[in-house]
């Protein structure tokens, strides 16, 4: 017997979940995962940071937005977030806090004796930087476990070891065949396969929207020095490291993008050796060892902006994809805002238009 849906999610991580808990009851949902549980990959993965200018611009408008919604669920804790930077970047950090300042993100510039005050030992050759005091850490793990718990009492049913495996549409929607034997029908599909994104829309005979996955590595590193667990993230302003501290430890990464097929990423030593190398020309603390790395896939559209809304040529088909490494801090407000448009409702506190796939020739 084939179970029926009025939508049906392909991903039961982050994007998937959040969907589904803010469809509600409005709907009946499937969530279809392809791993043994929800959250394997990229969720399951994350640095756990909430900050507004992370992603850029484009991202920000998801990130204030959601700002509200994470504090009152309780899975912040203000952490605050430090970018530096090296003589003859002056003009970067300026530029960096005056596009975020412009929308409202407070940004407060700081001379070398500022930077040095928030990070002890930070090395001499890094002059200034710019704090944003709003940044907070999130529990990745609580918000998840919110949004399933949402899902499911609203109804929703949640699928594991069930990888789509084939899509077809008629008239009356979609029949989908599961990689459990499982199938199902559906109105409509929405696509939250994170970096399976492209692959799924394929096998819903939709082009793909050239969507693709780049590994980020994060390692976990015991410090042969006490780690002053008050110190806010930090970030360079060229791009090539950033850091924090975790319950004694510290979590670096090196700001890698390696371009990836969809996969268990797994980190790579010449990576995790990278990011100690930069940490250590940052600031002068005695690493001991390497404790815990792994890597996670980043997801992007060709134009680093996620993607919501109904596909341009495939009806029924729903995108909701490409969150880089934001859809954790932007879950609240694109999870809403995609629910709106899945629903035919009117739009929230963020203008859906940037985000619609539509924007692709």
């Amino acid at each position: 017997m084939i179970e029926r849906f009025d939508i049906a999610i392909v991903g039961a991580g982050m994007a998937g979940a959040s969907l589904a808990a803010a469809l509600g009851d409005r709907a009946r949902v499937l969530i279809v995962e392809a791993e043994d549980h929800p959250g394997y990959h990229a969720t399951g993965r994350s640095a756990a940071f909430w900050t507004e200018s992370y992603g850029g611009l484009a991202v920000q408008p998801l990130t204030t937005a959601s700002g509200p919604v994470l504090a009152g669920l309780g899975v912040l804790r203000r952490r605050g977030a430090l970018t530096v930077a090296r003589a003859g970047q002056e003009a970067d950090v300026a530029a960096f806090a005056r596009a975020f300042g412009d929308v409202g993100v407070e940004v407060r510039l700081l001379d070398r004796a500022g930077i040095a005050a928030r990070v002890p030992g930070l090395r001499a050759d890094w002059t200034c930087g710019a704090l944003e005091p709003s940044t907070c850490d999130i529990d990745v793990g609580a918000l998840h476990q919110h949004y399933l718990t949402v899902a499911r009492k609203a109804g929703a049913q949640v699928w594991c070891r069930a990888g789509l495996v084939d899509a077809a549409r008629n008239a009356q929607g979609w029949t989908l065949a599961l990689a459990n034997g499982r199938q199902a029908h559906c109105a409509i599909l929405v696509n939250a396969a994170g970096a399976w994104a492209d692959p799924v829309a394929v096998l819903a005979g939709a082009d793909p929207l050239d969507i693709r996955p780049y590994r980020r590595t994060v390692a976990q590193i015991a410090m042969g020095a006490p780690v002053p667990d008050a110190m806010p993230l930090v970030l360079d302003i060229a791009e090539t490291f950033y850091f924090k501290p975790e319950s004694g430890r510290i979590w670096l990464s090196p700001h890698d993008e390696t371009p990836s097929p969809p996969c268990d990423a797994a980190p790579e030593e010449i990576d995790v050796a990278l990011a100690i190398d930069r940490f250590e020309q940052a600031v002068d603390w005695p690493v001991a060892r390497v404790e815990h790395k792994w890597a996670g896939l980043r997801s992007f559209a060709p134009d680093r902006t996620p993607v919501y809304g109904f596909d341009r040529a495939v009806p029924g088909l729903f995108w909701c994809a490409g969150q880089g490494g934001f859809g954790i801090q932007t879950a609240p407000a694109a999870a809403d805002l995609a629910a709106r448009l899945l629903l035919g409702e009117s739009a929230g506190a963020v203008d859906p238009a940037p985000f619609s796939p539509l924007r692709f020739g």
